[in-house]
């Protein structure tokens, strides 16, 4: 696969005044050499069974179940405050039928994501860690948001919100087996913020994701983002970071809420103000339940 186009990270006068590691991240990325994470097998698995049009709730059941952890994650959240309905559910094809086929693969592909983030060392490990529970709180607050506007899938956000920094994945996993060149901890952050977008975009498209997912994952940091007078799911992902990092240091580094188009568009007549401004508050509850429900 061809790697990223090359950006303004990876010209010779930004690579020259670079540190080492920044360098040779980028001459890996250019060189196909910097290692994308495969998608995990259960995910692949269950994307074909759904799609075969003569495939069951039973056989796509029977797929589901040959990872028990999965199973029994996606039963207990067919059972979960978020789609519990009259009666407890204690089959996986109860549990398909419940949640539906596109939403299980959405919610079994964002279970299963949690496998890609790995790392060996405790310094990597520990930021790979940290990513992880970013990504998901983003992941948690979009299906919340995605739940309270018109014409959304929650399911499809909660994933979109969990992929939109998978492009560090790679660029930690680099650092993992080079830590001899990372003498300046900064560099690492600086590597990830510069690198994550065109390696997101690129694990997208390996993944054989939708085009959208890429763009997301390209352009999540993008916060001044206005693709027209509708709002689409990377003004959903940009909300939700910014939601995200209230109470937090990084909250001094981006731009207030209301001030980017995104917001603007989310309360056009699909999200009350009081609702998206206290949306840590007023859906607390809902988004603890997901990043419960992520956390296992």
């Amino acid at each position: 696969m061809p790697a990223p186009s090359q950006t303004e990270t990876d010209t010779p006068e930004a690579l020259e005044h670079a540190g080492p590691f920044f360098r040779e991240c980028c001459r890996a990325l250019k060189e196909n050499k910097l290692s994308l994470p495969t998608i995990p097998d259960i995910s692949l698995k269950i994307r074909r069974a759904i799609n075969d049009p003569k495939a069951s709730n039973t056989k796509i059941a029977k797929v589901v179940q040959m990872d028990p952890v999965i199973t029994a994650r996606l039963i207990q959240i067919a059972n979960s405050p978020l789609y519990r309905g009259r009666r407890r559910i204690e089959s996986c094809p109860q549990a398909l039928t419940r949640l539906g086929l596109k939403a299980a693969q959405h919610i079994i592909t964002t279970l299963a994501l949690k496998a890609v983030f790995q790392a060996k060392s405790h310094r990597i490990r520990k930021r790979m860690n940290a990513l992880w529970r970013h990504s998901s709180y983003v992941a948690a607050i979009c299906a919340v948001l995605a739940h309270k506007t018109p014409g959304f899938d929650p399911d499809r956000a909660m994933l979109i919100g969990l992929i939109h920094d998978i492009g560090a994945v790679p660029v930690l996993t680099f650092a993992d087996a080079h830590m001899d060149l990372l003498s300046d901890p900064a560099e690492l952050e600086h590597t990830i913020a510069r690198l994550r977008g065109p390696v997101g975009a690129a694990i997208m498209r390996r993944w054989d994701f939708p085009e959208d997912f890429a763009v997301i994952a390209r352009k999540a940091e993008d916060w001044f983002h206005d693709a027209g007078p509708e709002p689409d799911y990377l003004d959903i992902v940009l909300v939700s970071q910014l939601h995200s990092f209230i109470g937090s240091p990084e909250i001094r580094q981006v731009p207030r809420i209301d001030t980017v188009p995104a917001y603007r568009k989310l309360l056009a007549g699909r999200l009350d103000a009081d609702t998206s401004m206290n949306v840590l508050e007023t859906a607390r509850e809902e988004i603890w339940q997901i990043q419960k429900m992520l956390a296992f």
